[in-house]
């Protein structure tokens, strides 16, 4: 899911509150899971996330050597 919806289920807009909770408190919970709405990973997490997605079968969208997730394909419905 992305940042927005994450807030968007919680009853919120504060997109960028859910990126400092997951800043300070992501460790501890799978952040690669929690994409920006273009679908790329945390900034400066590209790399760990990827080795996340390529265990856990995520689909990925590729642009030369980048890459971000395929949301439609992968996104989470509560």
């Amino acid at each position: 899911m992305a940042y927005g919806e994450i807030a968007a289920v919680l009853g919120s807009r504060a997109s960028r509150q859910v990126g400092q909770i997951m800043a300070y408190y992501g460790s501890e919970v799978p952040w690669w899971r929690v994409v920006r709405a273009s679908g790329h990973p945390a900034v400066d997490h590209s790399t760990r996330a990827l080795e996340h997605y390529r265990a856990e079968g995520t689909p990925l969208r590729w642009s030369g050597a980048a890459y971000r997730v395929d949301i439609a394909k992968a996104r989470h419905r509560p």
